[in-house]
């Protein structure tokens, strides 16, 4: 950050906000939810909303550390688990199945699964290529088929949720895989939204620029991090909560005339 540039006042993260039981009674299914991220964030934010959750993962031993997290703070009634490999179909309308079991329906759907990685074009492997798009693209194709199945059949409608990126948008060096999968991501909640409309579903999708948890330090340099996050007009980072907060209010009846919109969550200068 430029020595010349004043700090923001809201350079300090705020506290998060109590639930407003914007979600009172409702059902909802987050994928790739456990761990630390903002899928988890996502559902403990839906809980304190007052839905019912189902938390998706392939990882069985954190999926179940997170269920009883999240059980421990709210009530085990209140917490599903499925353990999901999102790039299998078979596994993926298995648990919109499972989810509309357990949960007795589904109200809400949020496509958290994805998958990054930092490598040049000239050097990236068509695996690197193929995984990248099936786990970040295809997943969200794969859930918002069955959703949209399910929901298709229901009486009451529903919502869906996708989580992009500002990468759809941007470019970033090493990132052409995750970026053209995110911007992928958006046109298919724009079109899939468009055909969601004549069964009573919404469907929209969030844009973070940057929101640091544990899980990204993995993947991605501090350096590069702190570099990212100085961009930013506030100087940091998205907290988690800041990011589930967004996907909470597209999913209640705040939102009932958003459809096929990407709402960017990001404070980076134009």
């Amino acid at each position: 950050m430029s020595s010349d540039r004043p700090v923001s006042p809201l350079a300090t993260p705020p506290e998060e906000i109590g639930g407003h039981n914007l979600l009172a009674g409702k059902k909802a299914v987050v994928t790739a939810a456990a761990g630390t991220g903002i899928g988890f964030a996502t559902a403990r934010r839906l809980l304190l909303e007052g839905a019912d959750v189902l938390i998706s993962d392939f990882h069985e031993r954190r999926l179940g550390e997170t269920a009883e997290t999240l059980a421990a703070e709210f009530s085990a009634d209140r917490v599903s688990t499925f353990v999901c490999d999102v790039s299998s179909t078979e596994q993926v309308d298995a648990l919109i199945d499972a989810a509309a079991a357990q949960l007795g329906r589904i109200d809400v759907l949020v496509n958290n699964a994805g998958l990054g990685g930092e490598t040049p074009v000239a050097d990236m492997t068509d695996e690197q290529w193929d995984r990248v798009l099936d786990i970040t693209l295809t997943s969200t194709f794969r859930a918002t088929r069955a959703a949209l199945r399910y929901f298709r059949d229901a009486p009451h409608g529903g919502i869906i949720v996708n989580n992009a990126s500002v990468l759809g948008w941007r470019a970033q060096r090493g990132q052409a895989h995750y970026a053209a999968a995110k911007a992928g991501v958006m046109a298919l909640t724009r079109c899939s939204a468009v055909e969601a409309a004549d069964y009573g579903v919404r469907i929209n999708a969030v844009s973070p620029s940057i929101a640091r948890h544990p899980f990204l330090a993995k993947v991605t340099s501090d350096e590069l991090l702190d570099e990212l996050a100085s961009r930013e007009a506030y100087g940091r980072a998205a907290e988690v909560w800041e990011i589930a907060a967004t996907i909470a209010m597209l999913a209640s009846d705040y939102t009932t005339y958003l459809t096929g919109e990407v709402v960017s969550i990001s404070s980076q200068r134009a």
